[in-house]
């Protein structure tokens, strides 16, 4: 289909927007995540993903959101099997949507499997894996949420891959897109193929300038536009690049 967006014949149907979730920043303290969960909820998002490791500041973001709004919680690999356990079960009552690489090291497949049997709540993973470990955490069950990230993986037929792999063991597949530029837009159309749909990973942050305009600015449903011109659908604005360019 020449001409198309990229998500088209990739299979995908019509759509204008995707979903998509608050990816915020660490901030260790519960104030502080309380005033930046609150703001998020502000701008429409209606799920929360928090980088939080202790049980306070992901207290403080439950308090918050009241027990409707998803949340999930990156841990960035900080502790061992059976430490990430003990700390699901900490958590377990906050009822969150997953837990995300809570041990280390990533490739522990088996380790991440009991963290979730063990531990009750939901694990992701996958944001730095390549095909042969999604095909061994997906062997292991050590996920409920894959999250391949089409700038690492080796691109969008990589990506497609990696998803009906997935697909085939009964795995949600939820992209890593904590991008600002066209690996966000990939992630994008990706999404938009998928027969279901998924969350699109945003951070919560925005430049006070940026060359892709409203292209990566969620609306006021916390939803991102699919972009509907040829390719990826969007180009980045060449003036924007030249008053940001380092001489």
């Amino acid at each position: 289909m020449p001409g198309s967006p990229l998500y088209r014949p990739l299979g995908g149907s019509p759509r204008k927007a995707l979903p998509a979730y608050a990816s915020l920043l660490r901030y260790g303290e519960p104030g502080a995540v309380t005033h930046h969960v609150e703001k998020a909820l502000k701008r429409g998002y209606r799920h929360i993903k928090l980088h939080e490791i202790a049980v306070g500041p992901i207290q403080a973001a439950r308090t918050a959101t009241g027990p409707d709004i998803p949340i999930m919680v990156d841990c960035n690999c900080p502790w061992t099997v059976a430490e990430a356990i003990e700390m699901a079960h900490k958590l377990k009552p906050l009822d969150l949507k997953w837990l995300e690489e809570p041990g280390w090291p990533p490739e522990d497949h088996a380790g991440l499997a009991r963290v979730q049997e063990q531990g009750g709540i939901p694990t992701a993973a996958g944001e730095n894996a390549m095909l042969p470990e999604f095909k061994g955490l997906l062997a292991a069950g050590a996920v409920s949420y894959a999250q391949p990230s089409v700038t690492k993986v080796g691109g969008v037929t990589q990506m497609r891959r990696i998803m009906a792999l997935a697909d085939a063991h009964g795995v949600a597949v939820v992209p890593h897109s904590a991008y600002f530029g066209p690996g966000l837009i990939a992630s994008i159309h990706c999404i938009a193929a998928m027969p279901g749909g998924s969350l699109v990973e945003r951070y919560d942050a925005d430049f006070a300038v940026n060359p892709l305009h409203d292209a990566i600015m969620p609306d006021r449903n916390g939803c991102l536009p699919v972009p509907q011109g040829p390719g990826l659908g969007i180009d980045p604005d060449p003036a924007v690049i030249a008053k940001l360019r380092v001489q």
